[in-house]
């Protein structure tokens, strides 16, 4: 399914729904970071998706990350909480989605780089090779605020 980002867009659509989502901020031991090329907007991010019913938020960014790009992680902690209303997801079957992110912050166990429907390329990522890929900005926000390794997480 095609999706396109609205943000900051006074002409978006209004959204429909708010689904509670995770986005996974995991570095390898050279602090390398994990990121996807997704398949439904060709932008990189980081690993994530929507819980499912039954599940504990922890173990959706578990699942999300394994999906996504085959690696193992386990939750150590909050990056931040994103929920800009100024940020629409509109989808092709009509749905347009207003942003509510939980990103955690995870830690390597095991596993290789694989990609899978949801990622056409899965690598791990030097900070310094950020500027070179097209990244949503508030895919960016998530990112440089995992990089600062703040003492209390991002609300906004």
């Amino acid at each position: 399914m095609a999706r396109i980002e609205h943000f900051n867009n006074p002409n978006a659509p209004k959204p429909n729904s708010i689904v509670v989502a995770v986005t996974v901020f995991v570095q390898d031991e050279q602090g390398r970071l994990l990121l996807i090329q997704r398949t439904d907007n060709g932008l990189w991010a980081l690993p994530g998706g929507a819980q499912d019913f039954g599940e504990y938020i922890a173990e959706t960014a578990v699942r999300e990350t394994l999906e996504e790009t085959g690696i193992e992680i386990a939750v150590t902690g909050v990056v931040g909480i994103y929920s800009n209303p100024n940020h629409v997801v509109e989808y092709s079957d009509g749905e347009v989605r207003q942003q509510f992110s939980a990103c955690f912050r995870g830690r390597y166990l095991s596993g290789k780089p694989a990609v899978s429907d949801e990622s056409s390329a899965v690598r791990w990522v030097a900070q310094y090779e950020l500027d070179d890929l097209l990244i949503h900005p508030s895919m960016r926000l998530r990112i440089d605020t995992g990089f600062e390794r703040r003492g209390e997480p991002y609300i906004g």
